[in-house]
């Protein structure tokens, strides 16, 4: 059962700037977030920038600019102003770990009075030694406690000749830790096949064992919920928390995220960064609603949820206890459902961005630009083109190479191709000729969908033609590809005028 300590529900999320948001990060993160809305809690999210050396300038802002576009907002921490700063809101700040290093100073000494901890002057070369000693006797790495028991005497001397040192947790001989997780049941470590972890580096930042436990006792954060590949680390926290005499929170680790190899996810196989999942046009909903289900579901056969829905719907009670496989047909399957389901309106919007970053057409005072032949036309023409493929995409990146041909002043193609594969070229010409002909003759109020269709169908059948010998030659000509819309839905799109000009040019060819 999902379990609630007395109080209210605090979770936190806490990045390290290093890298920008990915698919696995953005799971944890909506986990969290949907645990706190479904029990009135709160969400936290907190920077945890102490390794300095990898820090990735823009980072920050990357993980703010992705929870916007997700619509996840945080209670407390950095969030991002409508100029674009950041700002820090919170009773328990700073939340950024770099500025909260006088608070970790302050329990790193209770630790040391305590005989909790103590300073380790142990060299890397001497380190690097002990793993390759331990590798070759085929024993797991391990710190040999060299300096665990110097006196107090002996390593303020060491101190005291400028020796740089870390300072270690002085982990307890064979003593069992036992933690219940929320997903996993009960876990039990023995110390025996644990060693005494460092808690402050060298350069006085702590590790993210020592600052994490701090930060989320100082924070009151009631749940823990992380990947689990943080398992590992939980025995070290639990025995921190012992030290301090504090409560632990409660701790749920999430599955694996797996490719369909059923191997861990990587970058070739969709584990790139979320801001690659937006560049390729998936929209917000879709995605939150296919990373909901990576590892989640609520026992029903239902799959399209909105953000508010899984709000409501979200327990820890469901999640999975074996690795998610991230399956790019299905996120591709749920982001067409999403695209279907814009207005004309929204559709136009969301495409327009990826249109002009293909060199094809851009927003200019009201109407748009179509930029390899410089006219310019209403947005209700180039809607018009877009709604042809809006049930086609499953990508908005993929409107760009769908609708290109439209925006082109001549189509490349070879003539031989507008002759239907039953026809000939002879009867290809006469069919072309013909039709430019009856075609001119229909009035702009006659060229519209329906009632090109009808009065088409009813000019082939008297002049006995099968369909494929006059619809064949028509649609490539107005298309240049093998695959496309109808040809009366791309008559109807293109207007009169652009429609009789492309079969002329396409009789040209053939002749």
């Amino acid at each position: 059962m999902e379990k609630i300590n007395t109080g209210k529900v605090r979770v936190r999320i806490a990045p390290s700037p290093t890298g920008y948001v990915h698919v696995g990060n953005l799971r944890t993160i909506l986990y969290n977030y949907l645990f706190a809305k479904r029990h009135d809690g709160q969400f936290i999210i907190r920077v945890e920038d102490t390794d300095q050396n990898r820090i990735v300038p823009g980072a920050v802002e990357d993980l703010l600019e992705v929870l916007q576009w997700a619509g996840i907002e945080g209670d407390e921490g950095p969030r991002l102003t409508k100029d674009r700063k950041i700002k820090q809101t919170g009773e328990f700040g700073p939340y950024y770990q770099s500025k909260r290093l006088d608070i970790y100073q302050d329990y790193i000494q209770q630790l040391l009075d305590k005989n909790k901890a103590y300073p380790c002057f142990c060299t890397k070369e001497r380190l690097d030694k002990l793993r390759e000693k331990q590798r070759q006797e085929k024993k797991p790495p391990k710190y040999d406690g060299f300096c665990r028991n110097l006196s107090k005497k002996e390593a303020q001397a060491m101190m005291d000749s400028g020796a740089p040192y870390v300072i270690r947790f002085k982990m307890p001989e064979n003593k069992n830790i036992v933690f219940e997780d929320l997903i996993r049941g009960k876990i039990v470590v023995n110390t025996k096949d644990m060693d005494d972890f460092v808690l402050i580096k060298s350069d006085g930042y702590p590790t993210y064992h020592f600052a994490n436990i701090i930060d989320d006792h100082l924070m009151k954060i009631s749940h823990v919920m992380r990947g689990d590949e943080w398992i590992a680390s939980t025995p070290k926290h639990i025995m921190l928390y012992e030290a301090f005499d504090w409560q632990p929170p409660i701790f749920a680790h999430l599955p694996t995220l797996l490719n369909k190899q059923k191997k861990k996810l990587s970058k070739r196989d969709g584990g790139a960064s979320v801001r690659d999942f937006i560049d390729q046009g998936y929209l917000s909903q879709a995605f939150i609603n296919f990373i909901a289900l990576l590892g989640w579901n609520a026992g029903t056969e239902q799959e399209i949820y909105t953000l508010g829905e899984l709000e409501k719907q979200f327990s820890l009670d469901n999640i999975h206890t074996s690795g998610a496989v991230f399956d790019l047909d299905k996120l591709n399957w749920i982001n067409g459902i999403y695209i279907r389901k814009m207005t004309e309106e929204e559709f136009f919007k969301a495409t327009m961005p990826f249109l002009a970053k293909a060199g094809l057409a851009k927003e200019k005072d009201s109407q748009v630009k179509i930029i390899k032949t410089g006219e310019v036309v209403k947005p209700s023409y180039i809607k018009k083109i877009l709604g042809l493929e809006q049930t086609r995409i499953k990508r908005l990146e993929e409107i760009s190479e769908a609708t290109e041909y439209f925006f082109m002043d001549k189509l490349e193609y070879e003539p031989k191709k507008l002759i239907w594969k039953k026809s000939d070229q002879k009867t290809t010409i006469d069919c072309l000729n013909k039709m430019i002909r009856f075609l001119d003759n229909m009035s702009e109020q006659e060229f519209n969908l329906k009632k090109l269709k009808i009065a088409v169908f009813d000019f082939i059948e008297k002049n006995s033609w099968d369909n494929g010998t006059a619809l064949w030659p028509m649609r490539y000509a107005l298309s240049g590809r093998d695959r496309s819309p109808d040809p009366f839905e791309l008559a109807d799109a293109l207007g009169k005028e652009k429609t009789l000009n492309r079969l002329k040019t396409a009789l040209k060819k053939l002749q």
